[in-house]
């Protein structure tokens, strides 16, 4: 029997192999990942229309530790929202009742 060196046949292991969908979404959202692009229609050499793509998409932790934090300060997805418009409204009111009030007071002084 000759001799033989040579290694049993293994599969080699794939990046896919044994990850369910869960596990690369886990992924992509640990680690983060960036699409970027450009679009551009042009008749002959004109351009008509130029579009840039740029796209993130990590966990809520990954954005925050990369300084991206937009959502924390956006009104419209606070919880704090309709509070503020309804604060925003009263000092509306507000300044509007002092400018009536010291209009009248000058007018009062003048005459």
């Amino acid at each position: 029997m000759p001799y033989s060196t040579a290694q049993p046949t293994r599969p080699v292991p794939t990046v896919t192999q044994g990850s369910t969908l869960a596990d690369v979404l886990e992924r992509v959202l640990d680690k983060g990942i960036v699409i970027a692009g450009d679009i551009s229609v042009s008749v002959g050499s004109t351009e008509l229309l130029s579009i840039r793509i740029r796209l993130l998409i990590s966990s809520v932790d990954k954005a925050k530790e990369i300084g991206i934090n937009w959502w924390e300060s956006d009104p419209f997805l606070s919880s704090q929202s309709q509070k503020l418009l309804e604060t925003n409204q009263q000092l509306e009111a507000r300044i509007a009742s002092l400018e009536s009030e010291l209009r009248s007071l000058r007018s009062a002084s003048t005459v």
